[in-house]
């Protein structure tokens, strides 16, 4: 699991960085990728990344201003001519329907694929045996929704030298015992998966808000998370231009990450008005400074999600 980012700048793009939108790729544990916010550009973005629209399996819309949608009827267009057949399900707060169909509607755009759009205001919004999406509302000018992105508990390693001497080989004896079933054994013995399944491995959990101020909806869906991925528009010196626009300072962030008790922290939509390295650093050692783990997110950088134990 890993976070992509392909745009990190807030409002509008800019010649360093793109608006909003980021990848969570799950080769490994699906064979796709996730979309978070498409602004416009994601699909230029796209075909500069190792990612593949025929591969992407969901989209999550945080809020409706276009700084985080106007990219979506494009790619949802291209994707058909890019061998993208599977269903793809998007998934966001009410009017985004109405927004999709009309864009496609009016530019006549044909799509060869199912397409499912889940129109929500935050609780579950997806879940299947792999991964469980929770969402809630934050404080923006317009509904905005973070995601809390949580993968299922994995089964422990197979004690393969024990069923060995079971007489059990690999085989579906073994995808059985991985199920939670048991089985008997040659000898007519019972093993459960108690019997030979060490530890389950803990899941993951990713943690994406949307545009937002500082609201105590953040900690929950932020609580323990492997990977936060938290916005930045200012400074802390522009706390008041913060507020008033709704969004969040570095520091804040950080404050958000540590009471949510985070283990790491990507710091995202930056104002336009820091455009030079030494002017984002400025918003990471702020950061840094509450939450030592702290990271900007670089567009075109792949950042692993690693496993806490």
């Amino acid at each position: 699991m890993e976070l992509y980012f392909m745009g990190t700048n807030a409002g509008v793009p800019s010649l360093e960085r793109n608006v909003t939108s980021l990848a969570l790729r799950m080769l490994d544990e699906r064979r796709s990728f996730w979309l978070f916010d498409c602004g416009e550009g994601t699909q230029h973005q796209i075909l500069r990344s190792p990612l593949k629209l025929s591969k992407l399996e969901c989209i999550f819309i945080t809020h409706l201003h276009g700084d985080h949608l106007f990219g979506l009827p494009g790619l949802l267009a291209s994707r058909a001519y890019q061998g993208g057949d599977t269903p793809l399900a998007l998934f966001g707060p009410p009017g985004l329907k109405k927004f999709v169909n009309t864009a496609l509607d009016l530019s006549e755009s044909r799509i060869n694929y199912k397409l499912n759009i889940v129109e929500h205001e935050g609780g579950t919004v997806f879940e299947d045996e792999i991964f469980r999406v929770e969402s809630a509302k934050l404080d923006h000018r317009i509904a905005s929704y973070g995601y809390r992105i949580v993968e299922k508990d994995l089964p422990g390693k197979l004690d393969t030298d024990l069923l060995a001497r079971n007489g059990i080989r690999p085989g579906p004896l073994y995808g059985k015992l991985k199920r939670g079933e048991s089985i008997v054994t040659p000898e007519g013995n019972i093993l459960s998966p108690a019997d030979v399944l060490g530890k389950p491995k803990r899941g993951r959990v990713v943690t994406i808000l949307g545009d937002t101020r500082p609201c105590p909806a953040e900690i929950p869906l932020a609580e323990g998370a492997d990977a936060l991925v938290h916005e930045a528009t200012f400074l802390h010196e522009l706390k008041e231009t913060a507020y008033d626009y709704h969004h969040t300072t570095a520091k804040q962030a950080a404050e958000i990450a540590n009471e949510a008790g985070a283990k790491s922290l990507y710091l995202t939509h930056f104002s336009s008005r820091y455009k030079y390295e030494d002017q984002l650093l400025l918003l990471l050692r702020e950061a840094e400074a509450v939450f030592p783990n702290t990271r900007l997110a670089r567009e075109h950088e792949l950042y692993p999600v690693m496993r806490s134990s």
